[in-house]
């Protein structure tokens, strides 16, 4: 116990002292985080590398509890081999946090120093073998463990979007897995995280609003490479059957955030490296709070998540308590009003999806259709007969010097859109179309489209007339006639 509060003190001091030193150091040098008025909303320049006076807060405290007769420096002693195999690992993340803070790296340059890391970290003897009380064979868990790090590592990086929020919500899952090895009688877990913990406390002396310095990459991404170990290390402890569950609950917001952000901008069909305001931090910072308020209302997010994995290391209520965990999750992001996610549901539950593959389909067989004619009276037929499937009241065309129309229903001007589609100087498709919805209207532009490349790709193989005259579909047989039940062109 002695060793546990010297540890926590030591730490503490030095995170105190340090951090205004490397501040003041790295001001001078120039290596400041420049408010840009976007998602960089800070007032002025600040130093963005706090994760130095961590990392040696946290090293020297256990220097200095090695130098001590307490029986915890024993401890620690016998656990030097396994800390040096370690120790590689977290000096390789650290130095691609700092490079990136200092020269900035590509995100995929990261992502592959992530990956080292973790590597590096399996073979010190990090090893997830379990999941959800189900073990898998050996040759799973290396890509899970990495997984499981590198998904801590951009957790910690990317919620890092408010002053002092991404250093609380680390010092909450430290402390999590500080009392969840004091509970399960793990002194060496406890003795691992009650430093960081301490490092992180005197670090929100200067990080919290308004910060006066950043933790930057280097701390962001040491922070959340420790504490994907700590998980590890306290999921081989657990006496539940969950396992990994329970740490993985315990840092439940920050890897929620960045698996909605990831979603996000695959639904969206962004990068996911790319940054955007869609954080969870930033939605209720556009709902009118205040940083701080944000982040205490997030801090108090961390502390029921950390209530629930504590509880479950007990084995009782375990699926009770995922139950109640998972619908409060879902009902919290309901409430972020992600865009993206509720369209998805309502294409999903109102059967938008079926209509899309559908127009999808239908469109592929007008295209087919259109491509296999040869004359400009059969592009017409094959025109005349889709043109109201898609949404479209009304048709005329001038192709190789002929003249087609075609009106249906004619609709109010003012109740009407019309789109002219150009094939060359004076060949044209124009359709007319009311507002409103329809099923197909996310077609109209590949509707659009296969037109213009189809007709224009065969203009050259058409001869012109000279005197136009306008023709309707009562002028020429149908020889093509379009099945939109069937989705299919038949000839007849």
């Amino acid at each position: 116990m002695y060793s546990l509060l010297f540890l926590a003190f030591v730490s503490f001091i030095f995170s105190l002292l340090l951090t205004p030193l490397v501040r003041n150091v790295f001001r001078h040098l120039g290596i400041v985080d420049e408010p840009d008025n976007a998602r960089k909303l800070h007032q002025r320049a600040i130093p963005r590398v706090g994760g130095v006076a961590i990392a040696l807060s946290y090293a020297l405290a256990f220097g200095v509890l090695l130098l001590t007769n307490l029986k915890g420096g024993a401890i620690v002693s016998d656990a030097l081999p396994f800390a040096w195999r370690l120790f590689p690992a977290a000096g390789l993340i650290f130095a691609v946090g700092l490079l990136d803070d200092i020269i900035g790296l590509k995100p995929l340059y990261k992502l592959l120093g992530q990956i080292a890391a973790s590597l590096v970290a399996f073979y010190a003897g990090i090893h997830i073998n379990a999941v959800g009380g189900q073990n898998f064979a050996d040759w799973w868990s290396l890509p899970v463990t990495v997984l499981w790090l590198v998904a801590c590592m951009n957790a910690v990086n990317l919620i890092d979007g408010v002053d002092g929020l991404a250093a609380g919500v680390g010092l909450f899952a430290t402390a999590t897995s500080l009392v969840a090895a004091l509970m399960q009688h793990n002194v060496e877990l406890a003795l691992a995280t009650l430093p960081l913990a301490g490092c992180l406390l005197g670090f929100l002396r200067y990080n919290f609003n308004p910060a006066s310095i950043f933790l930057g990459d280097c701390g962001s991404l040491f922070i959340g490479f420790l504490l994907g170990c700590y998980g590890v290390l306290w999921s081989q402890k657990s006496a539940t059957m969950l396992g990994m569950l329970a740490p993985l609950m315990a840092f439940s917001l920050p890897l929620l955030d960045t698996s909605l952000a990831i979603a996000r901008r695959f639904l969206r069909k962004e990068s996911i490296f790319r940054g955007d305001r869609g954080h969870i931090h930033h939605r209720l910072l556009d709902r009118g709070l205040s940083p701080r308020k944000v982040a205490f209302l997030l801090y108090g997010t961390c502390a029921i998540a950390a209530l629930f994995s504590l509880v479950m290391i007990n084995n009782h209520y375990d699926m009770l308590i995922i139950g109640i965990f998972c619908t409060g999750a879902w009902f919290a992001i309901q409430r972020l009003g992600y865009i993206e996610f509720d369209t998805a549901r309502r294409m999903l539950l109102q059967g938008s999806f079926r209509r899309l593959l559908n127009a999808q389909i239908s469109i592929h067989n007008f295209e087919s259709a259109l491509t296999l004619v040869s004359t400009p009276e059969a592009c017409w037929s094959v025109l005349n007969k889709a043109y109201k499937d898609f949404g479209f009241c009304e048709i005329e065309m001038q192709l190789a010097g002929r003249s087609y129309v075609e009106n249906g229903a004619a609709p109010d001007a003012l109740r009407a859109w019309r789109l002219q589609i150009p094939l060359s100087g004076g060949d044209y498709v124009r359709l007319t179309r009311e507002f409103g919805p329809n099923p197909q209207h996310n077609v109209v532009a590949s509707f659009a489209d296969v037109l213009r490349r189809t007709l224009e790709s065969k203009l050259p193989s058409f001869s012109p007339v000279l005197s136009p005259e306008p023709l309707t579909t009562e002028a020429y047989p149908e020889r093509w006639h379009y099945a939109s039940a069937g989705n299919s062109w038949s000839d007849r």
